[in-house]
């Protein structure tokens, strides 16, 4: 039986992880807050600019394709 926000008695989500949800905003808000964005982005320009820009840009794409275990399996788009 569900709970008023999702939770079964056993603790298992459904679709939609609500702590999930939350643990992840509360990180993308401490890593603004905290000035970490400047930094992380020359990181990434950085990244994109060097030898290692074609293995990303690999990486990127098989995400972007909706197979990242490369399971072969059609996705539901």
């Amino acid at each position: 039986m569900a709970t008023s926000k999702g939770k079964s008695k056993n603790g298992i989500e459904g679709e939609g992880s609500y702590t999930g949800t939350k643990a992840y905003d509360e990180a993308t808000a401490r890593f603004i807050k905290d000035g970490k964005v400047d930094k992380a982005a020359q990181e990434a320009k950085r990244a994109m600019e060097s030898g290692e820009a074609d293995e990303l840009k690999a990486a990127e794409d098989k995400g972007k394709a909706g197979d990242p275990r490369g399971q072969g399996k059609p996705t539901s788009n």
